[in-house]
């Protein structure tokens, strides 16, 4: 029987260690340290950076996980640990560019896939796109990513194209960012009767393997043999020539993953227990990385420069001024919000200092989660001009083409992760700043981790799943609250849209306005939602519906603000109202919105 693990997640800027451990048959979290990694220059081995953790957590859990250099295994009663995992996204994550043959289907299923095994895709070629040849071949060049990713073609159909692709990218031959005594990688998963020639192509210049077509035929999207083949090799050659990850992956014997790929296992666990979909957000200080589970499938976006840190300028830049301005209870104009911006470009790493910058923060997050979520539904969508060939079970939920596969009414957890949600002073914050940021519908349970434990519960699931289930339950997904938001036609403020009845009680959700009841039944506890004909809640407008409250959660948010939000012409009346649903919340202490929205 396992007595502790180890979890680390090894980030472009810093290497988080979390030390679990099993206490009267339940697993905790015993400590959780953070050290700067050190796979850049000067270091170049990213041993030492873990190891500076490891001792760290040594010091605040009291326990001896090292003998000298090496980790200790197994676990005896204060030292050692059984079980070490890993995730990593440093040195900029992996970096990949995609190519196929039109933007619009080959070149963005190849997107999906990349994205999907946890890259960061710094370019997407297509022979259709507005460069020259010599721009795209420059591009790569520069780009100098950590593997290539080539499609193009239906099986059996014509292969000229496909070969001058394959061209582009050998003419290229971008040099490895980590070791020069290998190739750069590149996985063809195109037109299968254009393999002989690929081959040719790159015998002498990159590193070639094979992957099914991603898209066989036009109707059909096959993503996940070139994922697990970008995962194989991440692992078995670009981590292997990163500084020090050799040892790092002998000491996990090999339970190593991308930190986003670990974190798509997670969400399928939970989409599995939970039996609908999921969509997470983790906010960082450069980019929102949006995830999802869509009918058992993952998908993951990156909205680069959408950060609340180094990158906070192309959200006010992009989402405008005026469009934060609504969530302030208090008076500003824009010369406020850019001044406070630039003072926080000056000192990214900077916290608020008053409830009046905390809440520009937070504001500002609820803009980067708004056009991060637009992103990932651009991206995540049925295919182009075909009829989509996706799976069995969706011979009867044809999306239709080129529509996004995200449905908010569909997704029944929302997860919030990253520094505005993660450390907000209050858990009311978080989820204001997800309610108004990814304006939920429907039913929707709300979690923050706080901690980012999904990417070692991901890994975990590969050893134990009964483990990271346990802990996923426990220790990583903080509950925040049940909303119910009823969708349907514009009506009369103070109109009732649905009526939910729990513990014996029963609440209207009323047009307008936003409410929060305190559950008295606490875990298990059934409720019960009926919405008005005109109304849905999921099921069919007029359709009810029932559900239990999930542990951990003892409130449930009445959302009757409609979808999508809407705010009164006048700055005044604006400010009364989001002071009214800070308030109703309790997301912020209330003397500190007295008088703010005057």
């Amino acid at each position: 029987m396992y007595r502790r693990l180890l979890a680390a997640d090894i980030g472009s800027t810093t290497t988080k260690t979390v030390l679990f451990e099993r206490q009267n048959g339940s697993w905790k979290m015993k400590g959780k340290t953070v050290s700067p990694t050190t796979v850049e220059s000067p270091h170049l081995d990213v041993m030492i950076g873990f190891r500076q953790a490891l001792s760290k957590l040594e010091e605040q859990t009291g326990r001896k996980l090292m003998d000298g250099v090496r980790l200790i295994t197994p676990a005896g009663d204060s030292s050692g640990v059984d079980i070490f995992v890993a995730t990593s996204s440093a040195g900029g994550g992996l970096q990949m560019v995609v190519t196929g043959l039109m933007k619009e289907i080959t070149a963005e299923s190849a997107h999906r896939a990349a994205l999907g095994a946890g890259a960061i895709v710094s370019d997407v070629i297509a022979l259709d796109d507005s460069r020259s040849a010599v721009e795209k071949i420059d591009a790569i060049k520069r780009i100098r990513p950590d593997m290539v990713l080539v499609t193009g073609g239906t099986d059996g159909g014509n292969i000229s194209e496909v070969a001058a692709i394959a061209e582009m990218v050998a003419l290229a031959n971008p040099e490895p960012r980590f070791g020069q005594d290998f190739k750069t990688p590149v996985i063809f998963a195109g037109n299968v009767e254009a393999r002989s020639f690929v081959q040719q192509v790159f015998v002498d210049e990159m590193e070639l393997s094979f992957a099914d077509n991603i898209r066989p035929v036009l109707e059909k999207e096959v993503l996940e043999p070139a994922r697990h083949r970008i995962h194989d090799i991440f692992l078995e050659h670009v981590m292997m020539h990163a500084p020090g990850y050799h040892t790092l992956i002998s000491w996990a014997e090999g339970h190593v993953k991308p930190t986003p790929v670990a974190v798509g296992e997670a969400l399928r666990f939970v989409a599995d227990r939970t039996g609908g979909d999921i969509l997470a957000v983790d906010v960082g200080g450069a980019t929102t990385d949006v995830f999802s589970v869509i009918d058992s499938q993952f998908y993951r976006t990156v909205s680069a420069n959408l950060g609340m840190s180094y990158s906070m300028g192309n959200v006010l830049s992009e989402a405008t001024p005026e469009m934060v301005l609504r969530w302030l209870p208090f008076e500003a104009d824009e010369n406020t919000v850019r001044n406070w911006n630039f003072n926080k470009m000056i000192r990214p790493t900077g916290l608020p200092h008053t409830f009046y910058e905390l809440m520009l923060e937070q504001a500002v997050c609820k803009e980067a989660l708004r056009l991060s979520l637009e992103h990932h539904k651009g991206l995540i969508r049925g295919l182009k001009g075909v009829r989509q060939e996706r799976g069995a079970g969706d011979a009867f939920h044809q999306t239709p083409s080129g529509e996004t596969l995200v449905d908010m009414m569909k997704v029944k957890v929302l997860i919030g992760t990253g520094g505005a949600l993660s450390y907000a002073p209050r858990r009311a914050q978080a989820a204001m700043i997800l309610l108004d940021g990814l304006q939920p519908e429907g039913i929707t349970y709300l979690y923050v981790d706080s901690w980012f434990l999904l990417p070692h519960m991901g890994v975990l699931m590969d050893i134990d799943r009964d483990i990271a289930g346990e802990l996923i339950e426990k220790e990583t997904l903080i509950p925040l609250a049940v909303c119910i938001a009823p969708v349907g036609p514009k009506v009369t403020p103070g109109r009732t849209m649905a009526r939910v009845s729990t513990g014996g009680s029963t609440h209207d959700v009323v047009a307008g306005a936003l409410q929060l009841v305190d559950l008295e039944g606490g875990e298990g506890t059934l409720f019960e939602v009926e919405p008005e004909r005109e109304f849905d809640v999921g099921p069919g407008a007029g359709r009810p519906v029932s559900g239990h409250i999930p542990p951990g959660i003892t409130r449930l948010i009445l959302d009757g603000r409609g979808r999508p939000l809407e705010f009164p012409r006048d700055w005044g009346s604006t400010r009364r109202m989001v002071a009214g649903w800070y308030d109703v919340l309790g997301a912020y202490p209330r003397h500190t919105l007295e008088g703010l929205e005057v």
